[in-house]
Parts: C-alpha cells; structure tokens; sequence
C-alpha cells in the first residue's frame, strides 16, 4: 500500500461531504498519517475556548473511523517541523501561483483586513504532506488544485537542491467526490452554509437524518434517474447513497424509478442512517473519554515527529541552513 497523508481542520462539525469526498477515503495503513491541521484554522478569526474543543472533537471522529492504528493520527501544532519546512517553502513560492488559488480569490482577494496566513497556508498545506515522503494524498476535488501547487513546490525544489521530496499524487474518488447541499442542490454541502438542513452532520441522530433526506430540495418530478443537469438534487442524493451502499447508480435509479421521490428518499435515508449510525456512537463514546484521545494523540505525534525531523534536517541541509 503507498502511504498518505491529509489533513481536516478542526471545525468540530464534520459533515457526510466530509466524509464521502475525502475521509471514506482515508485508509488506516502503515505509515500513512492524518492530522488535524490546527494552524490552518488560524487564517480566519478564531476563538481559543473553541479552538481546543474542535481540535479534540475532530480527532475523535478520525479516531472513530479506525484510522488511529496501524496509520497515525495527530495535531498539527504539535509537530513544529510543520511550521519550520512551512517558511522554507514560502521561500521558495510564488506571488503569482499563491494567487491563483481558488480558495483565496473566493474569501480573501481584493480585502485589506485579511491575514497573510490566507494568501499563504497553501506553503503550509505542502509542508503537512512534504514532510512525510507520502505518495498519496485523499483529498476532495475542491483541493485538488492545492496538491497540484505542492507537487510544483516538490519538483522546484529538488531540481534546485537535490532529490529530497517526493512528488505525492492526489486519491479522489470519482462517485462523491462533490457532495451537493440538500438545500442547493447547485451547491456544494458546506460547513458554512447558515442553513443546518443543508448538510448532514456525523453526530445527527437517526430521526434528524431521516428528516433532513426527505426534505432535500429535487425538483417537480416523479422519475428517479440520474440526470446532473436536469435533476440535480436527485443525482446528489443517488451519488451519495451509491457511494455508502457500493451499488452502482444505475441499479438504484432502477429500483426506484417509477415508486416516486417519497419512496426514494426513505430509501437514501435507510443507507444513510446505516452508515452514520456507528461513526456517531463511536465518536459520542470517545468524547465521553477524552484520556484515550489524548493518548492516541501522543503516540501519534510521537511517531510524526520521529518521521518529520529527518525529512527536515535533509532538507535544511540540501538548502544550506546548519543542521544542529
């Protein structure tokens, strides 16, 4: 297996986008790491009360989909090689490519009162999966365009220094790589969005979930089939329901296709509902004790630390800094 690495921050919130896009796609295989990226959230106004909880609150979910052993899972801040490898490659980065990205022409182009961490947390993004010699990195399809910049970075660097990276390639899955709002279907599910029945979150009960399905926005008709264009809540619901049961969109448009979106949509809830259900009460038993987080922590970031410095000092070393 080629190991991983990726990164979510800590919202406290983590949603079925969140998981079908990218964490369903997160294996727990030796040597792959997964962090809650801490730093990351610093690029907008934070509070710190919240900060800690949302950091423990997220590790509890990853740790809750069995990705604690023999994979690693830790805090970003806590492994300082992070930030160090950051500033090297914001050396090397460019005005121009930093720019161009999406995230940053979406929230922060054109304001005065925006941090530089929001023009600049691509460098620290590439740090995170740099540091560990990964080849793959699961990620949604919104991020690919950051794993593209981190492979331009690699490949920059060891042309000028030597071959000290490896170049990862991004993992994203084909079906559910873009889960949609239940409220927007033309939208994707987002943590951001001010409207809870849009999204659905890992720690919704049974009856939330259910409900939330079955009044997701689709349009006027009856027949079930997968049209992106015309149908577009449909297709988002049978996407999602295709991608957590393992049976082929066509199959489920053709079980349902003349029973009418009632029927539909209590069948979606059903394998829904089977998915979450277990994530939920695992995450539940582990906040209710938080030690075990706390040790799984430590051992992860013992074993990044013991991973990164290396990486780091070969690094330093190639690009003259003296290595202690």
């Amino acid at each position: 297996m080629a190991k991983a690495f990726s990164g979510i921050q800590p919202t406290g919130e983590i949603h079925l986008g969140n998981y079908i896009g990218a964490l369903r796609n997160w294996r727990p295989d030796e040597g792959s790491y997964y962090c809650v990226v801490d730093l990351h959230s610093m690029t907008m106004p934070w509070d710190p009360d919240e900060m800690r909880r949302n950091t423990r609150a997220t590790a509890a979910h990853l740790l809750a989909l069995g990705l604690g052993e023999p994979s690693r899972v830790f805090v970003q801040s806590q492994v300082p090689e992070h930030a160090e490898l950051s500033w090297i490659l914001t050396c090397l980065g460019r005005m121009g490519e930093l720019g161009r990205m999406t995230q940053f022409k979406s929230k922060g182009r054109g304001r005065q009162d925006v941090s530089v961490g929001l023009f600049a947390y691509p460098l620290l993004m590439a740090a995170d999966i740099l540091l560990y010699r990964v080849h793959e990195v699961p990620v949604g399809e919104d991020q690919k365009q950051h794993i593209e910049l981190t492979r331009d970075l690699a490949l920059r660097f060891n042309s000028r220094f030597g071959p000290v990276f490896t170049v990862p390639e991004p993992r994203i899955s084909e079906v559910g790589a873009r889960v949609l709002s239940l409220r927007n279907p033309t939208e994707k599910m987002s943590k951001s969005d001010p409207d809870p029945n849009s999204k659905i979150l890992l720690t919704d009960p049974d009856d939330v979930i259910r409900k939330k399905i079955m009044t997701a926005v689709t349009d006027s008709g009856r027949e079930v089939y997968y049209d992106p264009e015309q149908k577009p809540g449909i297709a988002n619901l049978l996407e999602i329901a295709s991608t957590l049961s393992g049976v082929s969109v066509e199959e489920i448009a053709t079980v349902y296709r003349d029973k009418g979106y009632g029927a539909f949509k209590g069948g979606v809830a059903d394998i829904v509902i089977a998915a979450v259900h277990p994530l939920r009460e695992r995450v539940l038993e582990l906040l209710g004790n938080p030690s075990e987080i706390d040790q799984a922590l430590e051992s992860g970031r013992e074993h990044a630390h013991a991973e990164a410095k290396p990486l780091l000092d070969a690094v330093k070393q190639a690009v003259g800094l003296l290595v202690p």
